[in-house]
């Protein structure tokens, strides 16, 4: 088999963000492999838009960027209780391009957050939002990396014996996923 391409989706847009942080090392640890990350930065969805001036490129490129890759890793952080509206707003989006990019994609889902419980519940919400496109979403290891801007070393490589096992076995599995 060739290497791999993961695309990695972060709901975060700062360059620095944990979530980024988080889905390199979800690429490190699945191994060789093609890491691109996705920009999410796009207009707000609005109907008005699309029919006068089309689907934005960026979203036409992260619908392709899908669509060619082997597998998608997406890592959201948890903003109110949710997954982020740039992340909301990049699937609406794609919902609008042709071809159905998700369809039988297998996608690791995972969640970097502040809190203690690590952004569960706007994993558990974009899980559910990943439904209609018909991906085939990995059930676990859940990665739910809680007190998220403690968990990484200067080199930006998690430090928790824990997530890293955790991690590891999600990446195992993904693998899995595409050579099915």
């Amino acid at each position: 088999m060739s290497t791999p391409t993961l695309l990695g989706i972060s709901g975060s847009l700062r360059a620095d963000a944990t979530n980024r942080k988080l889905l390199r090392e979800a690429a490190r640890l699945f191994g060789p492999c093609t890491y691109v990350e996705a920009d999410l930065r796009m207009p707000l969805y609005d109907g008005d838009l699309e029919e006068a001036e089309g689907i934005p490129q960026a979203a036409v490129t992260l619908s392709e960027q899908i669509a060619t890759a082997d597998a998608v890793i997406m890592s959201t952080p948890e903003y109110n209780k949710g997954p982020s509206g740039v992340l909301k707003n990049a699937l609406d989006w794609v919902s609008r391009t042709k071809g159905g990019p998700w369809a039988g994609k297998p996608v690791a889902v995972m969640s970097s957050a502040a809190g203690r419980a690590g952004g569960e519940r706007a994993q558990l919400i974009l899980r559910t939002y990943m439904v209609p496109f018909r991906p085939r979403l990995l059930p676990g290891p859940e990665i739910h990396l809680a007190s998220a801007s403690n968990q990484f070393d200067d080199a930006g490589q998690l430090t928790g014996e824990m997530y890293i096992k955790d991690l590891t076995a999600l990446m195992e599995n993904l693998k899995a996923e595409i050579v099915r």
